[in-house]
């Protein structure tokens, strides 16, 4: 017997606020991103681990913010604890793989492509994950070619994400590339289910784990306080607050641009960019000239 499947039970209301979620999920982490790539070494790493949170975050309250419009008229629907948490962990580990792929090689083709492909696989994972983590008296049967068109809108919106991320131009484009990877997650859930279709048994047993509304709250509570934690951090970063301008060399084409902080970079022991900028190199001479060159 087939399932009469409905994901929009709320109507529009879920579908936009998990939109809006995936969207501050990935305005927060595309900015630590960013943000990376401007910083010093030793500050990386912090800035690139509170940025794969952010998104992993954003996207896994997304994809349950969105579950809570599913429903299946004739069986009631429960949550495995631990499937549905351990599709948490897998979401932050892989986009924290792209993001730092990214963060260290820069915005370059190769970079790009592996990260982008990293971060997308890492949100098919979660949403397939939490999938199987859902408890009714049926099996749930997919269309092969609706997921791998899922995969695949997932693996190209990231991908563009971290691109416009990754060319370091202020916040207009962080904002743009959240807004690409919120898409990115919605696009990709949609479209796995509506290649869903649901074949129920006969049994009138109660499928085991939690309903939605209980596991609802415990779901919030975490990843909420986590982005905003990292939305905090973010708005009181050190190094917007302390003022001043700096050249810094973008990653993705070598360009030098200016920005409204004070950028530190290994190598510069600590001179401040006032007296770095009065440096002045050795005049000299070259044989048979007659003008004094710079080297």
């Amino acid at each position: 017997m087939q399932g009469t499947v409905d994901g929009f039970s709320y109507g529009v209301v879920t579908p936009v606020v998990a939109y809006v979620m995936a969207c501050l999920g990935g305005a927060l982490g595309l900015r630590c991103t960013t943000r990376s790539l401007l910083v010093a070494h030793s500050w990386r790493p912090g800035w690139l681990a509170l940025g794969s949170g952010a998104i992993g975050s954003g996207i896994w309250t997304m994809h349950f913010v969105a579950m809570m419009g599913f429903t299946v008229e004739e069986a009631p629907i429960h949550y495995d604890k631990p499937l549905t948490f351990a599709s948490l962990a897998v979401a932050i580990l892989m986009v924290g793989i792209g993001i730092f792929i990214v963060g260290y090689r820069g915005a370059t083709g190769t970079a790009l492509f592996t990260g982008g492909t990293i971060t997308g696989l890492g949100v098919a994972s979660m949403h397939y994950l939490g999938m199987a983590g859902m408890r009714l008296r049926g099996t749930l049967e997919y269309n092969t070619l609706t997921v791998a068109a899922s995969v695949v809108i997932a693996m190209a919106a990231a991908t563009a994400a971290l691109w416009a991320a990754g060319q370091v131009r202020g916040f207009a484009w962080s904002l743009g590339a959240s807004l690409v990877m919120g898409l990115a997650v919605s696009g990709m859930h949609y479209m796995g289910m509506a290649g869903l279709s649901v074949h129920l048994h006969g049994s009138d047993v109660a499928p085991p784990g939690d309903s939605p509304a209980e596991i609802l709250a415990p779901m919030m509570i975490g990843p909420l306080a986590f982005l905003l934690l990292a939305g905090v951090i973010v708005m009181f970063d050190p190094l917007m607050v302390m003022g001043g301008q700096a050249d810094v060399r973008n990653p993705a084409n070598g360009a030098r641009t200016r920005q409204s902080y004070p950028v530190p970079r290994s190598g510069d022991r600590h001179v401040p960019p006032a007296r770095r900028s009065r440096v002045r190199t050795r005049p000299c001479t070259r044989p048979g000239s007659r003008t004094p060159q710079n080297w």
